[in-house]
């Protein structure tokens, strides 16, 4: 039952896993998690709301949820780190789990998977999109003309941004197409 100050961004406290099922459980705290909608929709934690970073409204988010205690969430902590930061007013502290979902789950607590949904996740067909192009890139860049080296720096480029950012803009293209949309069952605070 551990909250502490993460000193790389003031005022957002770590909650740890067992602190914050109990405030849960209690009803003080709104679990957030500011993962895509894909990612959302292939695990959660129970009773999370899902507000995707990249479309993240701090204003409706505080209407919706004013005088609770909310806990933002993402898969390690990166992208809730951020949302906390955009959601801090004041000198009130702002909540993150600490380690995100996957510290959840080394903590032993359940999360909920759809029995639908895509057979491969969107990531691994991310990785597979992405390495097709830098193969396709060196092989045409070999063979036909140097410029198809181009393909290959342009993903690598992609992939160093999606590293840095947290944030894959060809993954929540890739998540929108049909046959990786789940139906939400979960409420999504929208």
């Amino acid at each position: 039952m551990v909250a502490t100050l993460n000193e790389s961004k003031p005022k957002v406290v770590d909650v740890s896993p067992d602190l914050l099922t109990q405030w849960l459980r209690s009803g003080e705290a709104v679990l957030v998690d500011v993962r895509e909608d894909f990612e959302h929709a292939s695990e959660r934690i129970e009773g999370a709301e899902n507000h995707p970073l990249s479309k993240f409204d701090a204003a409706a988010l505080r209407a919706r949820h004013a005088g609770r205690r909310i806990v933002f969430h993402c898969r390690s902590g990166k992208r809730s780190a951020d949302a906390a930061t955009r959601f801090q007013s004041g000198d009130a502290p702002v909540f993150q789990l600490a380690g995100g979902i996957q510290a959840w789950k080394d903590a032993g607590l359940a999360t909920l998977r759809p029995t639908t949904g895509p057979r491969v996740d969107v990531m691994r067909q991310t990785q597979m999109v992405i390495g097709t192009f830098v193969l396709a890139g060196v092989l045409l860049g070999a063979s036909v003309s140097p410029w198809f080296l181009i393909l290959s720096g342009f993903m690598g480029a992609g992939l160093i941004f999606a590293g840095a950012s947290g944030t894959c803009g060809m993954a929540v293209m890739i998540g929108k197409l049909p046959w990786n949309r789940v139906a939400p069952t979960c409420p999504t605070g929208r």
